[in-house]
């Protein structure tokens, strides 16, 4: 058998074993899934308030959700993911990742279980948020059928960025509460980003910590491909962060992983 038929055989099989956990234990993604459920519903009893620094002042409810909606679905795969970091930390700390480790299998296989496995439960997570903004009143009437595809193809991206970022933060957490408590960032990181209101509406001394970092540049890109609001450099910058993350939560991961067990 190849190296690659082995290492496809081999994820496969850890992907069944990771959506089968998921499938049995549903409470931790459903627990995830509460914050950003949550908060459009409080966007939506208070958006005609909250509008306020929307468009001079002059937007509504309706307006604000259009806005909000895209923070709202990246801040979903950033507390969807934190349950990845778990997952991870606690086959670490109940041995089965050193029991897998004297197995005849692609080493890589554990890993890329976890992170496809994760991907697919963030993406579900969209769908089931966008579906709540849909019926609340979200609507993108404007975009085109590609631009659709591009939105779609950078929240799986985005996904994929964070998750490995997630998989190196369980691999390095001693508990699962630790590799949770340490992946918070992932929710914290949009509610300072342009996510709910735009940069120039902040404190002078707070826009840069707002502009400067991964969620603000997906959000204006996802903002503009759903919306038709202008883009400019955010549709680069947001891809590159994506690469930068996946391939540093990579190198963390497999590095982690590859290390004989103190």
């Amino acid at each position: 058998m190849s190296s690659l038929t082995l290492a496809v055989r081999d994820s496969s099989t850890m992907l069944r074993r990771n959506l089968l956990h998921a499938r049995r234990y549903p409470s931790l993604t459903l627990n995830l899934l509460l914050t950003p459920v949550m908060l459009l519903l409080f966007v939506y009893i208070f958006g005609g308030v909250m509008s306020a620094g929307i468009g001079g002042g002059g937007a509504g409810r309706s307006e604000y959700i259009a806005y909000v909606v895209p923070g709202i679905l990246l801040m979903t795969i950033g507390s969807t993911v934190i349950g990845a970091a778990v997952s991870v930390s606690t086959d670490m700390s109940e041995g089965i990742i050193a029991r897998f480790r004297t197995m005849a299998i692609h080493r890589g296989s554990v890993l890329i279980g976890h992170v496809i496995g994760s991907v697919l439960q963030s993406v579900a997570s969209v769908v089931l948020v966008g579906a709540v903004a849909v019926a609340i009143g979200f609507r993108s009437t404007d975009a085109t059928a590609l631009e659709w595809l591009a939105a779609f193809g950078l929240l799986v991206l985005f996904a994929l960025a964070l998750t490995w970022i997630a998989v190196g933060m369980g691999m390095a957490s001693p508990n699962a509460e630790a590799a949770s408590n340490s992946a918070m960032p992932l929710i914290l990181l949009p509610l300072i980003s342009s996510a709910f209101v735009p940069i120039d509406a902040m404190p002078g001394w707070f826009q840069p910590i707002a502009e400067y970092q991964p969620f603000t540049p997906a959000i204006e890109t996802l903002r503009g491909l759903l919306l038709g609001t202008e883009i400019g450099h955010n549709g680069w910058l947001a891809v590159a962060w994506c690469l930068a993350l996946a391939a540093l939560g990579y190198r963390w991961s497999t590095a982690s992983f590859k290390r004989d067990p103190k």
